[in-house]
């Protein structure tokens, strides 16, 4: 299917719902998610950011000013996934508890606003990979119009593109607890050990990046072809320096580089994939 059909396609799937609340998180997904029920309901669409500790508050800004920039009316909730030791024990499912409290969250809001719809922006590609929080959303009635029509991450970029957003190239930010193996305890003092970390490379230049925290190691994972010039641009000392004043004793560099969901080549491959 063209890429103009599936755009069609989801400007007709928010005309039926005619209102609904977007479980916005700033990042490229949800904003065309976003874009899109706004161009087509107006103010009938809201977006709903959560907040927590495993969000940078630079996301939060950055979702603020993007809601902002689209037009789309835009409010912030709190959840409280650190309150669960099903969640912060930090099993192979953690983030189905995530997503539960978001959606446990998210549902009673949009029903009290008169919103029969709550959409994510979870897209085709989601579907295989392991994402437990898919199937929390789905047994809370969430609808995720991307994946309904096949709209892939390369794709969702390409609209983005061809829709003016400024973001389509934005790098992908999941929650800081995805920086952990699964079964090491998630606590908020390392999520802000994590979160300054990546602030910290960011600040220097390197944007599509990870630092996994394992025990008191610090992992850095740039992707493969920026590896050799992250080595000779960055004042290694600096830097190793600055980590442990955040709190991490050791700092190492992944020299296979960034992959997304790489703490996931542990797990089971019967357990990937999910079918909405």
């Amino acid at each position: 299917m063209m890429l103009t059909e599936k755009f069609e396609q989801l400007r007709a799937l928010f005309q039926e719902m005619e209102q609904a609340l977007i479980a916005y998180s700033g990042g490229v997904d949800s904003t065309l998610v976003a874009k899109i029920a706004y161009d087509v309901l107006g103010d009938r669409a809201l977006a709903v950011t959560a907040v927590s500790p495993s969000l940078l508050p630079e996301e939060l800004e950055d979702a603020k000013i993007q809601a902002a920039t689209i037009g789309i009316p835009h409010q912030i909730v709190q959840t409280h996934e650190m309150e669960n030791p099903n969640y912060t024990s930090n099993p192979v499912n953690r983030c189905y508890f995530c997503k539960s409290e978001l959606h446990d969250t998210l549902k009673p809001l949009a029903l009290q606003l008169g919103y029969p719809y709550v959409v994510d922006g979870v897209n085709a590609d989601d579907l295989h990979d392991y994402r437990p929080g898919i199937q929390a959303a789905k047994e809370r009635g969430a609808r995720s119009p991307l994946a309904e029509v096949g709209v892939t991450k390369v794709e969702v970029r390409q609209l983005s593109q061809q829709l003016g957003l400024p973001w389509w190239d934005k790098p992908a930010q999941p929650c800081l607890s995805s920086r952990f193996p699964y079964g090491e305890e998630i606590t908020v003092a390392k999520l802000q050990r994590v979160g300054r970390a990546e602030i910290f490379l960011r600040k220097l230049g390197w944007q599509n990046l990870r630092v996994r925290s394992q025990g008191d190691t610090a992992r850095i994972e740039l992707p493969p072809e920026q590896i050799k010039e992250f080595v000779l641009k960055t004042d290694l000392q600096i830097l190793v320096d600055a980590f442990q004043d955040f709190g991490f004793i050791y700092v190492t560099l992944d020299l296979e580089g960034y992959r997304s969901g790489k703490l996931n080549q542990v797990l089971n491959p019967e357990v990937v994939g999910v079918k909405l």
